[in-house]
């Protein structure tokens, strides 16, 4: 069969949404390079342009999801009236997201925690500074102490990632995930209060 032309503008958009939408409905596995270029409908070896095998696929997969995320929690934060609110908008736009997309989800934090490429590095600091600059703007409010920003970012970080992969692998609801960060982000603020 010989090979088809190639006929979309931007290629490789239109494969990371074929493999988005193939990692959300037949997981990891189901991923391969020639399979996206034959549902693109262009040549097999045309993806090799963008993505020089399945772990670069990966890897791209990976960033956008990270910024994506990274976007949406500071979109979500940014209209909250206060840090209370700012900090339960970012917890439930993690929810939202992990709920939303659980396999990329899994890709970008454990698929792709050994040696990641320098792309995806930089895509999951973009992430952990949206939550930075969310617990920066407590300190701003009188909430911490501008020391304690790291610290808190890491506890923050590691408990809406937690909260988001136990719904992700259906171990508790959403909505009790919604419960959950509504009830860290209390015992975070209040000891937070206590340490001044």
């Amino acid at each position: 069969m010989p090979d088809r032309p190639f006929h979309h503008g931007n290629l490789r958009a239109v494969l990371l949404d074929q493999a988005e939408a193939v990692l959300r409905e037949r997981g990891l596995d189901g991923l391969s390079l020639r399979e996206l270029a034959r549902e693109a409908g262009v040549s097999h070896g045309a993806p090799r342009k963008h993505f020089i095998d399945r772990n670069a696929l990966l890897d791209a997969l990976a960033e956008r999801g990270f910024v994506r995320l990274a976007d949406e929690i500071h979109q979500a934060a940014a209209h909250a009236p206060d840090h209370a609110h700012a900090l339960q908008a970012a917890g439930s736009a993690y929810v939202r997201f992990a709920v939303k997309e659980p396999a990329l989800l899994d890709l970008m934090f454990a698929a792709k925690v050994d040696a990641p490429s320098e792309a995806v590095r930089t895509a999951a600091e973009r992430l952990f500074a949206a939550m930075a600059d969310i617990m920066s703007a407590g300190v701003e409010a009188g909430v911490y102490d501008a020391s304690d920003v790291d610290r808190l970012t890491l506890v923050l970080s590691a408990t809406v990632q937690g909260t988001a992969s136990l719904i992700a692998s259906r171990r508790i609801t959403t909505s009790q995930g919604e419960g959950l960060i509504k009830d860290a982000i209390t015992l975070f603020l209040a000891g937070a209060s206590t340490a001044h």
